[in-house]
């Protein structure tokens, strides 16, 4: 019988069983899955660099030749596992790829989040041995849940446009039916393999099987926060609607002004100004925004562009140096050898400059899409971040930083507003920023945010 798939892959997040699957998928004859062949951080699972003799240096070079290596086995059918934030440029090349099969792991979200949080709690991510069970209860928390859900609604999304345009199906399985074993089975007749399972594999136990009202330590806040969210049937990925800008959330209003926020830009001196005009709401959904936006007729709506140094900057010092990013930063030095002190340890001018350049550089990379990790808002250039607004609505005003003033109080005059006082911040990065900054700084910034230059006529930062 001719083979309608040489390879396959299977999507999946984290705390949605997919190692549990993964086991189960090399229990069947003449199948074998690799693990994460594209996590950022390691080839296949923890701790391994190296795989079909590539490397992870190779591999970040070319995700290609993993890609080739793998095929190259001779196991009938070979696979690996992608997660949304695994190296994007790999997703298009297995979504156009025919022969590739496709295997779509889904659970609940919000229980997903929750085991994410436990394991988070108590540094248990697999279970071989029930006596070995780790306990905790996980702390509901609704931003961080929102930004969970919105991760999940965009990959969910894509991997369904990359299907539908291709003409292609893939296996649905949803966490519960992994335990199935007519399930399992009709995933390798999906598969075309020979055999079958009599049970699936034992080796793998579940962690934290309570109702998930035992499994969280603010349940009721949870509820309250999910039904405030009032988007959807949340087991029903993927078909997550409505289809949204990601940003929503972050908008701010008060009085008739709307604030569409840019990461790494003035915010704070931003929302001090904001609330002087009126008690000030957020935490929007595409719901409740379209509920203000008809309560203000005579809104106007506005964002606040930062100079591309300057803001690249601000969100290296908060976020690389200090380690908030804890991912792009061990990234930055394994993979792009990029000499990061400790957090909290204070570098010498020259030092700081040069690393600030070097990392200048990793970002052209990843925001051209040529490095396996995400592009964060806070490095996101400034013209994709208000594209993005524009799939809700574009703002009104775009505003800059070094004419702030005058802009805000332009815009309060549109509202018929008084004005409030602006007070800038005092910011350290930006003190730092002036110590450190060179024709060699400004052309890395040039380099890596040529279309925000370009689109909004930025001159050199003196």
């Amino acid at each position: 019988m001719d083979r309608k798939f040489d390879s396959f892959v299977l999507f999946a997040e984290m705390r949605t069983g997919s190692n549990f699957l993964e086991a189960n998928l090399n229990a069947l004859p003449g199948i074998a899955c690799h693990g994460e062949l594209f996590n950022p951080h390691f080839i296949g699972k923890l701790n391994r660099d190296a795989l079909f003799g590539i490397t992870l240096a190779a591999r970040e070079a070319d995700p290609k030749t993993m890609l080739t290596a793998m095929h190259a086995q001779s196991t009938d059918l070979s696979g690996f596992r992608y997660f949304h934030d695994h190296d994007p440029r790999v997703l298009p090349l297995v979504l156009a790829d025919p022969r590739c099969a496709k295997i779509i792991l889904t659970r609940n979200p919000v229980e997903s989040y929750v085991s994410w949080k436990i394991a988070q709690a108590t540094g248990q991510w697999k279970l071989t041995q029930a006596k070995r069970l780790k306990t905790a209860k996980a702390v509901f928390n609704a931003d961080e849940f929102t930004a969970h859900l919105a991760q999940l609604q965009d990959f969910q999304l894509a991997l369904m446009h990359g299907l539908q345009t291709s003409g292609q199906t893939a296996f649905y399985i949803d966490y519960e039916d992994i335990n199935d074993t007519d399930v399992l089975n009709g995933l390798a007749r999906f598969l075309q393999v020979q055999g079958a399972l009599e049970a699936p594999d034992d080796t793998l136990k579940k962690q934290n099987p309570e109702d998930i009202s035992e499994k969280v330590e603010n349940y009721d806040e949870m509820l309250a926060a999910l039904a405030r969210l009032d988007r959807f049937n949340l087991a029903r990925t993927p078909n997550f609607e409505p289809r949204r800008a990601p940003a929503i959330p972050s908008f701010m209003a008060a009085g008739a002004a709307l604030y569409m926020p840019l990461r790494g830009g003035p915010e704070g001196a931003v929302t001090a100004w904001l609330q002087g005009l009126g008690p000030m709401i957020g935490d929007f959904g595409q719901k409740s925004l379209r509920q203000w936006l008809r309560k203000h007729p005579q809104h106007r709506s506005f964002t606040v562009l930062r100079h591309p140094v300057a803001r690249a900057h601000t969100a290296f010092c908060t976020h690389i140096l200090t380690g908030a990013l804890p991912h792009i930063r061990e990234a930055l030095i394994k993979s792009y050898k990029v000499a990061l002190p400790k957090p909290g340890i204070t570098l010498p001018i020259e030092e700081h400059r040069q690393i600030f350049i070097e990392f200048l550089r990793f970002l052209k990379l990843n925001l051209a899409g040529q490095t396996g990790l995400r592009i964060d808002p806070h490095f996101a250039s400034q013209t994709a971040v208000i594209q993005g607004f524009a799939q809700f609505q574009g703002p009104d005003l775009v505003l800059r930083e070094d004419s702030l003033a005058m802009g805000l109080g332009f815009l309060a005059s549109e509202i018929g507003a008084d004005c409030p006082p602006l007070t800038l911040h005092q910011d350290p990065t930006l003190d730092l920023l002036a110590q450190i900054y060179t024709s060699a700084v400004e052309a890395a910034a040039r380099d890596a945010y040529s279309r925000d230059y370009m689109g909004y006529g930025f001159k050199d930062w003196v």
